[in-house]
């Protein structure tokens, strides 16, 4: 499953109204461990498909979302089930941190 692209247009659509828990990859181009976390994201979204849909949100084109959701520091990972955050990540994170960490959120 692709990695979907958030903004003002469509994250409510995307990560608020979803059926399906959304993890939310708070980030920027300019942003180096962003950088490093991006395939790692893109790599476990065909792991858990259909458990967990994934977006990415950037921060730059995104500033009122990431306001509103505290992201002063990226990368930045939240997971919403029903339009709520239910667990957040800062920083970067290797696979196997990456992995117990959504599986924790999706416990």
């Amino acid at each position: 499953m692709a990695v979907i692209a958030v903004n003002e247009d469509n994250f409510k659509s995307e990560v608020l109204e979803s059926e399906t828990p959304v993890l939310v990859d708070f980030w920027a181009p300019w942003c180096g461990p962003c950088k490093m976390l991006g395939p790692l994201v893109d790599k476990i979204s065909e792991e858990y498909e259909g458990k967990l849909k994934f977006c990415k949100c950037n921060v730059d084109d995104s500033t009122d979302i990431a306001a509103s959701y505290g992201v002063s520091s990226i990368p930045a990972l939240k997971i919403f089930k029903g339009g709520e955050v239910t667990s957040e990540s800062l920083g970067f994170r290797p696979l196997p941190e990456l992995k117990k960490f959504v599986d924790q959120a999706l416990g």
